[in-house]
């Protein structure tokens, strides 16, 4: 599920900005990608709509790179954090 995960972030990540996907890796921080705290901001409501899941601020605000995104997303994801 991870890879699956990772396509759909970059995906989103990709769209937002207007970049090209294969340009986006798991290393890619969101400072390299032109994400500021409201891109970051959205993307993390765009992530708890497309997952089904709730993002706890402290978790949001610890992301910084897609790696982290992703192993945020599987982790909440396998611990049930299904949004109300």
């Amino acid at each position: 599920m991870e890879q699956d995960v990772e396509r759909q972030v970059i995906g989103l990540i990709a769209r937002k900005k207007k970049l090209d996907p294969a340009r986006i890796t798991p290393a890619s921080t969101f400072e390299e990608l032109g994400l500021d705290s409201l891109d970051a901001a959205d993307l993390i409501f765009t992530i708890e709509d497309t997952f089904k899941i709730v993002v706890p601020d402290e978790a949001a605000l610890s992301m910084r790179s897609v790696g982290q995104v992703v192993a945020g997303i599987e982790k909440l994801v396998a611990d049930g954090a299904g949004a109300p």
